[in-house]
């Protein structure tokens, strides 16, 4: 018992490290892309001496910017912390928490990989293999936005105050659409004779044949744009709109508290696109049509947690490009397309798998 408990903290711990790292070099991919876009260089200035006096690879990976976040991190740790004179202190600090803590506790529910037994079987690498497993990522994910109305209104400021209104009121209007676009899906999964539950591994396991992005595109044209909201990314970073609230809810923030934001947003970004791979683009399933290519021992785990990141990875960059492409909406507009456009959308998708499943139930 004390050995389950003792390496599953092990994994845990590995599990934080790994997604923090993570976090940090999205960071770093977010400026890469935004200067190749842009038509600029980007980061290639920070260095470690003892590394960079290596010849070639030194300043390869100078030039690839590869030490930036190494020194984004130690700058938000080490520089001055300012306390604004007129803030709620206890709430002012008590709001990064909030924030980046459930970005980082929904990675406990989400299976990364499999490993196979000798049989063909397949059993899930992950933390938790919660049989509410969605249940559970929404439930903790959306207790990010609390943080963010905190600062706002612990800031006792106009404009990190108005951020955190149009947070919660944009988490409200897009979180009804976001949920009812995966019922279809758990309606597919769980037919007669295969009754999983809400366990985001059977979800993997059933788009061996077909990923779900093509059996039900609506579902994840609907779930991807509600995905970008929730996590306040361009087009929807309402929130924090610098061109009309100078930096929004985190205006009155600075140094390490800041930072924490800043790592919260990636974090949900990595993690919501985790969760779609898994809803919709097969997990680590290799191919639509092709079940099983991984070796049945410890290489096989490891490359199917490897393919799963790859797919990650692409939809982290499809954020990114899209960040640096499209204009910013209109807050009118926002609410018109979460309201007006998504939520019925995806209560007629949902109707129309509903009978769609019944159907092939009785055929």
């Amino acid at each position: 018992m004390l050995e389950t408990i003792l390496l599953k903290l092990l994994f845990a711990l590995i599990v934080l490290a790994v997604l923090m790292t993570f976090c940090a070099y999205a960071v770093l991919a977010e400026r890469k892309v935004a200067s190749w876009i842009q038509g600029r260089v980007g980061p290639n200035r920070t260095a470690l001496p003892f590394i960079s006096a290596i010849p070639v690879i030194g300043p390869i990976l100078r030039r690839l910017g590869i030490w930036q976040p190494l020194a984004d991190g130690v700058k938000f740790l080490f520089k001055e912390d300012p306390l604004p004179a007129h803030v709620n202190k206890f709430y002012y600090f008590l709001a990064p928490v909030l924030v980046i803590v459930p970005a980082l506790l929904t990675v406990v529910a989400l299976p990364m990989g499999a490993y196979f037994g000798e049989s063909g079987t397949q059993h899930p690498i992950v933390l938790a293999n919660l049989d509410i497993g969605i249940l559970f990522i929404f439930a903790v994910s959306s207790l990010g936005v609390y943080g963010i109305v905190l600062a706002g209104w612990s800031s006792n400021s106009k404009y990190p105050l108005y951020g955190g209104i149009r947070s919660s009121a944009q988490m409200i209007s897009y979180e009804l659409a976001m949920g009812l676009s995966i019922l279809p899906v758990f309606l597919w999964v769980n037919t007669p004779g295969a009754n999983e539950g809400l366990n985001l591994f059977y979800v993997v396991t059933a788009q061996q044949d077909v990923w779900f992005v093509f059996w039900q595109p609506v579902s994840a044209l609907i779930f991807l744009t509600a995905l970008f909201a929730e996590t306040n990314r361009l087009p929807f970073d309402m929130p924090e709109s610098e061109t009309e609230l100078v930096g929004g809810f985190h205006t009155e923030y600075g140094s390490f508290k800041f930072g924490l934001f800043f790592l919260a947003e990636y974090a949900h970004m990595i993690i919501g696109s985790a969760v779609f791979v898994v809803l919709f683009l097969g997990g680590w399933n290799y191919l639509p049509g092709i079940a099983q290519v991984w070796p049945s021992n410890m290489l096989g785990a490891v490359c199917t947690v490897i393919w799963f990141l790859a797919k990650v990875f692409a939809l982290v960059f499809f954020f990114i490009w899209i960040r640096w492409t499209l204009p910013r909406f209109r807050y009118d507009q926002v609410m018109s397309l979460g309201w007006s456009v998504l939520l019925p959308l995806a209560i007629a998708n949902l109707i129309f798998y509903t009978v769609l499943v019944a159907f092939l139930e009785r055929a």
